[in-house]
């Protein structure tokens, strides 16, 4: 009786984790593949999607999130010129100083700066977001489970809550969040940007272009890291070619019966 107990409680017990996870796959739908031009071992970052992500960010995100591991000079490598990164840099004000006074002072920006958060301490930023703190998005895409899809899930997941949740206030519906609860609400819409580039600005291209910007962010010398990884797989297959031929070559005369004494 005790053995055929213990084994109803395992079976109790595995079926309800069964049933467990089955109602978290119910509850968290597979994140939405947006297909990415970096994505897999020859993607490359789409620099033009990259530059209109850098417009939604400066027009949108920026209100609320920092981007404190990007400098100004850092836009060469997405297809900006120097001069044209500079002009972006100097759109900012950056607190220097201090100055022969003593006191600190506000300049324009520089390529050498980073780019500023948009408030001065933790806690004006929670002040101004209802307790709930902004994440910096240097690293988002690395940071998240799911990566890139995730982050482009996530805003293109916002929807109204199922029948019985109810959201308390400066709470929104989120298919893609763990909990589906989060305090912020959602950034992007059709035509929140107007693209200078004239690109149909829909909430998929929006949410698709500042994913690829961020995860330029997150990982700029991506292409570079994987030029080096292809040229060591070209160089391990040359080398095993000329290693069989060599080997090949070396144990020919004793699979041919070669008797370096020469006896019968």
């Amino acid at each position: 009786m005790t053995s055929k107990f213990k084994l109803l409680a395992v079976g109790f017990v595995a079926a309800l984790t069964l049933s467990a996870s089955a109602m978290a796959a119910e509850a968290e739908p597979p994140f939405r593949d947006a297909g990415f031009s970096f994505e897999g071992p020859f993607g490359t970052y789409d620099r033009a999607a990259a530059q209109r992500g850098l417009q939604v960010f400066r027009q949108v995100c920026s209100g609320c999130h920092s981007l404190k591991y990007l400098a100004f000079r850092n836009l060469t490598d997405l297809g900006y010129s120097v001069e044209q990164a500079k002009a972006i840099a100097a759109e900012y004000q950056i607190e220097d100083g201090p100055d022969d006074s003593g006191e600190m002072f506000m300049r324009p920006g520089r390529l050498s700066d980073h780019m500023p958060s948009p408030f001065a301490n933790e806690v004006v930023a929670r002040l101004a977001n209802n307790g709930a703190l902004p994440p910096d998005l240097s690293l988002i895409v690395k940071a998240r489970e799911g990566g890139a899809d995730y982050v482009y899930s996530l805003l293109t997941g916002y929807g109204d809550p199922p029948p019985g949740e109810v959201l308390r206030p400066g709470q929104y519906w989120n298919a893609y969040f763990r909990g589906h609860k989060l305090a912020m609400p959602q950034p992007l819409f059709d035509g929140v940007v107007s693209y200078e580039d004239g690109t149909e600005p829909t909430l998929e291209q929006e949410a698709k272009d500042i994913v690829t910007f961020l995860a330029w962010v997150a990982e700029p010398h991506m292409e570079a890291r994987k030029e080096m990884g292809l040229s060591f797989l070209i160089y391990m297959a040359a080398f095993a070619v000329l290693l069989y031929l060599t080997n090949k070559r070396i144990w020919r005369p004793v699979k041919e019966g070669f008797n370096p004494l020469g006896e019968k």
